[in-house]
This record gives structure tokens, C-alpha cells and sequence, in this order.
């Protein structure tokens, strides 16, 4: 039997829903983030402001140069980012209409993601980073929707559960930015130069913290399975 579905019909036993302290927390905080980035996005966007530091002015300059690219990603980003704690803490159990809406969303999320990368503020790094991380983050969709339609719901979470991960790394990257803002003057790097190296760093923590968490659960049903057995 294969890997995924072995894994599948333990989990389906024991369920995924075991959450410890510091992912929920992790989750919400990253959640903040992201929504306040879209909405200070949105902010600079209608209301250019006149008073910000040259770094973070040239950012602004930008994203502005590319305004509609930029509000065909983060809106559906916005959105995405609004339905996903309904599919992580399952809010509606024995539902799947969240998880469809976020497919659709996803996958505008990550076509214009592609599409952005193409002038890339952090230049070939960056383009590096969201090629990378982007193609994983569509690939756990497409993982996702094909159990959804196979009815494995208990693998369709897992993969869901990975895109919205990857998607939360662009919250990560934010306070790796305000790092490299605050050292800027011992590293003399400015934002096109570490925009990119923001990017790598944060959502490869979201990666592998999904994936180490995912890997563990996933041994934690395998024993409570094995338990189980040895019992009947």
C-alpha cells in the first residue's frame, strides 16, 4: 500500500486535530501579520504616504508602479488568508465548502504570485524564493483538490494544511524584514538587496515547521494505531 494512503487510513483513526499552544499561536500571529501587510498595502496604495523612511518609500514606489498586478494578488491573498482558520480548526465539521473556496483562491493567489516575480522587487533571489516556495504552495493544492474529489478527506487536510502553511510564510518574512531594516546600517543592505533573503528565510521556516509538525502527528497516529491493534 502506498505511503499517502497507509498514512491516511491510520490518520483517519485518530484524526489530525491535535494543535499544541505554540502552532496555534504561530498560526494567529502569522495571520495578523498578513492581513495587516495587505491592509497597509491597501492603505499606501490608495493613500501614498509622504513621510516614510527611503527604504521603505521605495518599496511603497514599487508596488505602486504595479498596482493591479498587486491587488490581484493580495485580495484573493486577503481572502484566502480570512478562510483558512474555518479549514485549519475546522469551524463547519463534516463540510468542504471552505476548502473549495480557498482552491479557486489559491490558485489566483499563486498564478499572480508567478506573475509578480517577473520584476521582482529583491530581483533573482526573490524570483528564486517565490518560484520555489510558490510551485510547492500550488502543488499542495493540486495534492489537495485530487484527494477532495477521490473522497480522502484525511490526506485532502493534509495537503490543505501545507498550502496554507507555505501561504503564511509571507507573514514570517515580515519580521525577518524589520530585522534587516534595523541592521541595515552595520549591514549596509538595502531592501532590493535583502527583500529576496526575506523571502527564503521566512517561508522556509513555514515549510519545515509544517512538515516536521506533520511528520510528527503523523507518528503520533501510527502509535495510538498500533495500540489499537495490539488491543483487539
Amino acid at each position: 500500500m502506498p505511503t499517502d494512503q497507509r498514512e491516511g487510513r491510520e490518520l483517519e483513526l485518530h484524526g489530525t486535530e491535535y494543535f499544541p499552544r505554540w502552532i496555534r499561536v504561530s498560526f494567529w500571529v502569522c495571520t495578523a501579520i498578513a492581513v495587516a501587510v495587505v491592509l497597509r498595502r491597501l492603505y499606501a496604495l490608495s493613500h501614498p504616504p509622504s513621510s516614510v523612511p527611503p527604504p521603505l518609500a521605495a518599496l511603497d514606489a514599487f508596488f505602486a508602479l504595479h498596482a493591479l498586478l498587486t491587488l490581484a494578488h493580495i485580495l484573493p491573498a486577503l481572502a484566502f488568508v480570512a478562510l483558512a482558520p474555518l479549514v485549519v480548526f475546522r469551524v463547519y465539521p463534516g463540510t468542504a465548502w471552505p476548502e473549495r473556496l480557498l482552491l479557486p483562491l489559491g490558485g489566483v493567489v499563486g498564478i499572480t504570485a508567478y506573475a509578480m516575480s517577473v520584476d521582482a522587487f529583491g530581483g533573482w533571489v526573490e524570483r528564486s524564493a517565490v518560484l520555489c516556495f510558490n510551485t510547492l504552495f500550488l502543488f499542495s493544492l493540486v495534492r489537495a483538490y485530487a484527494y477532495l474529489r477521490s473522497g480522502e478527506m484525511v490526506l485532502q487536510r493534509r495537503w490543505m494544511l501545507r498550502a496554507v502553511a507555505i501561504l503564511l510564510g509571507i507573514a514570517t518574512t515580515r519580521p525577518v524584514m524589520a530585522l534587516f531594516f534595523a541592521t541595515n546600517r552595520l549591514t549596509d543592505l538595502d531592501p532590493r538587496q535583502f527583500f529576496g533573503l526575506a523571502f527564503w528565510v521566512g517561508f522556509s521556516i513555514n515549510t519545515l515547521v509544517v512538515e516536521w509538525w506533520l511528520h510528527a502527528d503523523a507518528s503520533r497516529s501510527h502509535a495510538a494505531t498500533n495500540i489499537v491493534r495490539s488491543k483487539v
